[in-house]
């Protein structure tokens, strides 16, 4: 098994992660119900992000936290959603690839959720 080399790996990362959240019994109403995804504009996007964390394209723009804070506004997020998130980011990763890159991706997945639950208040309203 290889380790992430390129935008097609990280893409293949994405795409089998979105189909197993999607119907995931916990997480899957965020992709489903809470805001209508438009699919051909989101895996991109969320590609590109990913891209840029691993290879420093500077691919990305655009505002992630913000965009989840709606989300949150929407359907509050708790910490078992972002523990749930990661499983399955870690699962898909796992999958399909091994190496340095792959770790890289997991880890910063880790950090962006204690960042993103610190800064949209989850740990402070599950006190």
């Amino acid at each position: 098994m290889s380790d992430i080399n390129n935008r097609k790996d990280i893409e293949q990362v994405v795409r089998l992660f979105y189909e197993r959240a999607t119907i995931d019994e916990l997480i899957g109403h965020y992709f489903t119900s809470v805001i209508p995804i438009d699919w051909d504009h989101h895996i991109p996007t969320i590609v590109s992000f990913w891209e840029n964390i691993l290879f420093s394209t500077g691919a990305y723009k655009g505002g992630m936290l913000f965009k989840h804070m709606n989300l949150d506004y929407l359907s509050a997020f708790k910490s078992v959603h972002f523990d749930r998130w990661l499983q399955l980011w870690g699962q898909t990763v796992d999958q399909l690839f091994r190496g340095e890159r792959a770790e890289e991706l997991k880890f910063r997945a880790n950090s962006i959720a204690v960042i993103m639950q610190t800064k949209l208040g989850v740990y402070e309203r599950e006190k």
